[in-house]
């Protein structure tokens, strides 16, 4: 009997975490080919969850009889318990480095002077979730104190020329770039499903002869982003004030 129950759990384990990590992948790849859309991708990983949570319980537990029984199905159940501690450790630690961001998908340096898209048309509910735009400032300013616009050595020209060679790069796609108006506009991508985020990079002369760089970066779909925009626009301005 014992070992009957070790081998049913250690199987029911298997299957879960299979059928949770098989199902979340074909919907997040179907996403990402634009079969379907971005957040029906996403929704299939989000239903998924749950299913692999309780297969890695279900896999420890089978572990734990494995133990005492001899190991009768202990590959079953250890690859049920991979497969499903893979798949829920992943996502935690995603969770995790979003630490402790606002619930907001619209990132900038200059709150003062929002900069603007040209060639890109955002959503026309690119305020949800917040609302007004004053609830957006408030979440933004207490969510992300640190973004701030950069002061770069070198022309408004030579400063768009360089971030249009790193947006290449990172495999954007340009949508509009003028060196000497200070502008590019771009669409990234993120995640593995490739959500479309739209970024605008403005540059002016600082009074100094330098550029006062300022950029903005949106996600198209969904309310919260865990932190990605934030993290783009760091990201990026760091690596443009160290090109040479």
């Amino acid at each position: 009997m014992t070992h009957k129950w070790t081998r049913g759990l250690s199987w029911l384990a298997l299957v879960l975490a299979l059928g949770a990590t098989t199902v979340a992948f074909t919907g997040m790849t179907l996403a990402r080919v634009d079969r379907i859309g971005k957040l029906e991708g996403f929704s299939y990983l989000y239903q998924s969850a749950p299913v692999a949570a309780g297969a890695l319980v279900i896999a420890i537990i089978a572990l734990f009889l494995n133990w005492r029984a001899g190991w009768p199905a202990r590959r079953a159940a250890l690859i049920g318990f991979l497969f499903a501690a893979g798949f829920v450790g992943s996502l935690a630690i995603r969770v995790a480095m979003a630490g402790g961001a606002p619930m907001i998908h619209d990132a900038t340096t200059d709150l003062a002077d929002v900069p603007q898209f040209e060639a890109i048309e955002l959503p026309d509910d690119n305020l949800r979730g917040v609302d007004t735009e004053a609830k957006w400032i408030a979440l933004h300013e207490q969510g992300y104190p640190e973004l701030r616009s950069v002061v770069l050595d070198r022309s408004i020209e030579q400063t768009i020329r360089d971030a249009e060679t790193l947006a290449k790069e990172r495999g954007w796609t340009i949508r509009a770039v003028d060196p000497k108006a200070g502008r590019l506009e771009a669409t990234a991508y993120a995640s593995y499903i490739r959500f479309e985020d739209e970024v605008v990079i403005r540059a002016r002369p600082d009074g100094a002869g330098r550029s006062l760089v300022d950029m903005r970066s949106v996600s198209r779909v969904g309310i919260g982003d865990l932190g990605v925009n934030a993290q783009r626009i760091h990201d990026f301005l760091e690596d443009l004030a160290a090109v040479r």
